[in-house]
């Protein structure tokens, strides 16, 4: 039977402690703070509208955006990871740097080109957002995103890239993406479906005169879904730094999720974060923290108390028991990114 030992739980600001991000002069808190639902009213977190309180006015949600990063700011967090896709993120995020008179050099933001939002501020709309790779909306969006963000912006990535956009075979892209890394940018790209690991084997391969293109990947990795690991260790090791998304699978792995069909897995995890004094979000963030090649992992929380519970995954003793027993929770990854994308906007 398994035991577990528990080291004296460390302060926040310990926890957060920050660490290189790859071979970038970047120095990221390990756990960061990702405005994918703070910056619009729409998102596919179960209990999203909860968290919003249903309040989406633009002052009420900035509002709130600024009491989460306040909140953040103050545990120690110092990596904010927004999006052009994201609504407002970039705004609220940049009004709160400067309105705290926060010095760029003491704060990493990362953001994310690609994709443009499309859903008028509304939670429901017929699309959300529009995809498109080309180097005419990169150039359109670095310019949008600097004049937010300014001199805070210090990572910039691909926004979900895939095999099929051939993004990382356009030549105009890659040669826009190299002038922007010559100019002090850091370039990333996240990553997205059961193809993860095949397109970032293919972004490694990458070099603009004579040079790896990516210096960070973002990517998906949880419980649920930890079938990029081997690739994202290989990234790691090769130089790139590593920032791992969705840790919670969307709210899937929180006690929100009640799904009938979950039961079963929600019992162990429940057991297991039990076992470990621990709130079940708290784990599965553990989890990630619990792997070597990871940088920094993204909360996705819309409320203070839940990034807070997403915080204390700094004092749970990951181990190789509740390594082992929580095997059992990961899916078929097609079978988790079908479920993904069933997920209801909220």
């Amino acid at each position: 039977m398994c035991t577990v030992d528990f080291p004296a739980a460390p302060r926040l600001h310990d926890g957060v402690e920050p660490r290189r991000l790859g071979r970038t002069k970047l120095a990221v808190s390990r756990i960061g703070l990702g405005l994918a639902a703070l910056g619009r009213p729409g998102y596919i977190n179960i209990g999203h509208a909860e968290d919003l309180e249903r309040h989406y006015e633009v002052a009420a949600m900035q509002g709130r955006a600024h009491v989460v990063l306040d909140a953040a700011w103050a545990a120690g967090v110092r990596y904010f990871d927004a999006a052009r896709s994201y609504g407002r993120a970039e705004e609220f995020l940049g009004s709160w740097l400067r309105s705290r008179r926060i010095a760029p050099d003491s704060v990493v933001v990362g953001s994310k080109w690609g994709y443009t939002y499309t859903a008028g501020w509304q939670v429901s709309a017929v699309q959300h957002e529009m995809k498109e790779h080309s180097a005419t909306v990169l150039r359109r969006q670095i310019g949008e995103s600097r004049a937010l963000l300014g001199e805070y912006l210090d990572l910039y990535q691909i926004h979900s890239a895939t095999l099929e956009s051939g993004v990382l075979e356009n030549q105009l892209v890659l040669e826009e993406l190299a002038r922007l890394r010559r100019a002090g940018l850091a370039i990333g790209l996240t990553l997205s479906g059961p193809q993860q690991a095949d397109t970032l084997r293919k972004a490694m391969q990458v070099r603009v005169e004579n040079v790896p293109l990516f210096d960070v990947v973002q990517a998906t990795w949880n419980l649920l879904e930890p079938s990029a690991g081997p690739v994202l260790q290989a990234a790691h090791a090769a130089g790139m730094g590593v920032i791992i998304k969705e840790a919670l699978a969307n709210g899937r792995l929180t006690a929100r999720n009640r799904d009938p069909a979950f039961a079963a897995q929600r019992r162990l995890l429940e057991a297991v974060a039990a076992q470990h004094s621990a709130t079940v979000d708290a784990l599965a963030l553990a989890a990630v923290l619990g792997q070597p090649w990871v940088d920094a992992v993204l909360s996705g929380a819309a409320t203070v108390d839940h990034l807070r519970s997403n915080l204390a995954a700094t004092t749970v003793a990951w181990d190789a028991c509740a390594a082992e027993r929580l095997t059992a929770l990961a899916e078929d990854s097609r079978d988790y990114w079908a479920k993904r994308s069933k997920l209801a906007w909220n």
